[in-house]
């Protein structure tokens, strides 16, 4: 495959960013510029270069617009239950188990994984992150800590397997002669081996910021974050009354109402399924229908101007969260071949594909040797990744596994699985900023980048450990 200047661009760009990142400097300048140069060596246009500048930013927001609603829709939903007092209440449960930071770490890892595992991250984050961070830092747990817990328990160790839909597994065998059900049972093992270690070196790198269970620890972590949204909150006005006491049981009662029913649905016929990808919008309404109740009774005189207080609120909130990766998710997502061709203006079926294309030119360099290869497929994995999705590339990493299998000898599902590992733990994803994981972020009220840069050593650790691991086991 020849790779033109575009591809030796897009290469830099990516290198450029991940060294920003690794710098503590702001990626949005890197991202903004490399899409232009790409953009430009790709059409051989100045004026095509610099529409798709703002081409990317624009499919960027609409592509990641799910994650920045329900950013909105449930820090919206936050607020109004604080606004009648229901949120202390509420945590009163969780605070009886959660009662100190150590226990609240693994506590999280635990719920993480159960939802995730059945409802995926995306629409399972939400729910975490609205009622669970907020105990979990009373009870001592740093910001960072609740959402290194989350990340790499939801979107790292039970999106890598994705055991029980089997998406990601299906899409790995669909380019091969593997069983896709031989890649859900080797995944499942390596994502609980990647999980383990990663988790505990996280655990330890953030032990020491443990505090001491207090009130103390919440009101701060709620003064801290955006000085607008600061200021909103100060001046709420929170009143008490006999419905608080029902909303406190009634919030987290619907929600768990609704993760048995995925449950039920998954391992019976009982139920019909929910379709691939109306987990969120089902957290997302039923949150929307619960802000209207609560100021409805709270005072029925003001719901009208209640309810838009909080959802412009949320949605002031998300646009804080989501301005710094829009402009980076735009630049990577010009190098997948199914959404370049948007940014671009090119025809969808001759539509460059930079990231894959790089991958696939990398395989000649990988020599025939075992751990090499293992070693050289968990890589292109991680690099297919990048992309902020972990999914897109799975079909190629499939076929590149069965190919490399030939020459090595080794087990093609468990070149498979170790890529697909690779792949979901980058872009589904615990090390791309530009991934889901804003949403944990947002929750945390930390930066996204810092979550990626504490995550990296852990999670590299893991998948290392995890593709030896994969070479002795299977």
């Amino acid at each position: 495959m020849e790779l033109t200047i575009g591809h030796w661009l897009y290469l830099t760009g990516t290198c450029l960013i991940i060294v920003t990142m690794l710098f503590r400097q702001n990626v949005v300048v890197p991202a903004l510029v490399m899409s232009f140069l790409v953009a430009w060596a790709y059409s051989g246009s100045f004026l095509d270069g610099i529409h798709a500048i703002f081409n990317a930013n624009l499919f960027a927001a609409t592509e990641l617009f799910q994650i920045f609603l329900i950013i909105a829709v449930m820090t919206a939903l936050l607020r109004s239950i604080k606004s009648i007092g229901a949120d202390q209440q509420m945590v009163i449960p969780f605070q009886k188990v959660m009662t100190n930071g150590h226990l609240a770490f693994w506590i999280l890892v635990a719920i993480t994984y159960f939802l995730s595992l059945f409802f995926w991250p995306a629409p399972a984050v939400p729910l975490i992150g609205a009622l669970l961070i907020p105990v979990a830092i009373k009870a001592g747990l740093p910001p960072i800590g609740a959402a290194l817990a989350i990340s790499l328990a939801g979107h790292g160790m039970a999106l890598s397997s994705d055991f029980i839909l089997g998406v990601a597994p299906g899409l790995t065998a669909s380019s091969t002669s593997i069983e896709a059900s031989v890649i859900g049972e080797q995944t499942l093992v390596l994502s609980l081996i990647t999980g383990a270690v990663a988790l505990t070196i996280a655990y330890f790198m953030v032990r020491k910021s443990f505090k001491t269970p207090a009130e103390k620890n919440l009101t701060d972590w709620e003064n801290s974050g955006d000085d607008d949204i600061k200021i909103s909150a100060d001046h709420m006005e929170v009143r008490t009354n006999k419905y608080s006491y029902i909303f406190a049981i009634l919030v987290p009662s619907v929600f768990l109402l609704i993760v048995t029913y995925v449950v039920v649905a998954t391992f019976s016929d009982l139920l019909p399924t929910i379709e691939d990808g109306a987990g969120s919008s089902l957290v997302g309404g039923t949150a929307i229908l619960l802000i209207l109740m609560v100021s409805l009774f709270r005072n029925y005189r003001k719901t009208l101007q209640e309810v838009s207080d909080h959802i412009v609120n949320g949605f002031v909130y998300a646009f804080k969260v989501m301005g710094l990766v829009i402009p980076v998710a735009g630049f990577f997502f010009i190098g997948s071949a199914e959404l370049s061709a948007q940014i671009l203006g090119t025809d969808p079926d001759h539509a460059p594909s930079f990231l894959f294309d790089l991958v696939e030119a990398s395989q000649s360099f990988i020599p025939d040797n075992a751990f090499i290869t293992a070693f050289g497929i968990l890589i292109l994995g991680m690099i297919s990744g990048l992309d902020g999705s972990g999914f897109s590339a799975l079909p190629l990493i499939g076929s590149l596994a069965e190919a490399l299998a030939t020459s090595t000898g080794l087990d093609p599902a468990t070149l498979a699985s170790i890529g697909q590992i690779g792949a979901i733990w980058v872009g589904g994803g615990t090390l791309v900023a530009w991934s889901p994981i804003i949403a944990i972020a947002g929750f945390a009220k930390i930066s996204v980048l810092d979550l990626v840069r504490k995550s990296f050593i852990p999670v590299v650790i893991g998948l290392c450990i995890t593709t030896i691991c994969a070479l002795l086991i299977f």
